[in-house]
C-alpha cells in the first residue's frame, strides 16, 4: 500500500478557487509603478511587456503570482520598476478584462490600447509573399505523360 506524500490529500491537488467570484478593489499605479501589456511570455517565470510609457521591459512574476495567477499574451499588468535597471521590472498585480475596462474609462491607459485583443508589434507582414499551390510539378508537367 503507497504512503501518502505529506502534503495533503485529493482536495489539495483539485486545488482552490477562493477570490474566483470576489470582486477585489481596483489598484492604480503609485510611484515606482507603471501599467504594461504582456508581449511575449518567455518561460520561466518571465515575460516581455510594452509599458505604457513607451519602453520595453523584461519582467519577473514574482514568487506569490507564480502558478496561482495565469498571466498570458495580450493581458494587462501592473509592474514595479526597478531603480537600479530600467529595462526590468516585476509583476505585481494582473488585471481582469472588466477592471482593464474601467481603468481605460478613468483615462489611466492610452486610448490607443486594446485590452481584449494584442497586436503583434513589428510582426505583421512578414508572412504576405509566402504563397502555397502547386506552380512547381505545373512547370515540370506531368511525369506520367512523359512515359
Amino acid at each position: 500500500m503507497p504512503k501518502n506524500k505529506g502534503k495533503g490529500g485529493k482536495n489539495r491537488r483539485r486545488g482552490k478557487n477562493e477570490n474566483e467570484t470576489e470582486k477585489r478593489e481596483l489598484v492604480f499605479k503609485e510611484d515606482g509603478q507603471e501599467y504594461a501589456q504582456v508581449t511575449k511570455m518567455l518561460g520561466n517565470g518571465r515575460l516581455e511587456a510594452m509599458c505604457f510609457d513607451g519602453v520595453k521591459r523584461l519582467c519577473h512574476i514574482r514568487g506569490k503570482l507564480r502558478k496561482k495567477v495565469w498571466i498570458n499574451q495580450g493581458d494587462i499588468i501592473l509592474i514595479g520598476l526597478r531603480d537600479y535597471q530600467d529595462a526590468k521590472a516585476d509583476v505585481i498585480l494582473k488585471y481582469t478584462t472588466d477592471e482593464a475596462r474601467n481603468l481605460k474609462t478613468y483615462g489611466e491607459f492610452p486610448e490607443t490600447v486594446r485590452i481584449n485583443e494584442y497586436v503583434f508589434v513589428g510582426e505583421e507582414g512578414m508572412d504576405d509573399d509566402i504563397e502555397f499551390g502547386d506552380e512547381a510539378s505545373d512547370e515540370e508537367g506531368d511525369p506520367v505523360d512523359a512515359i
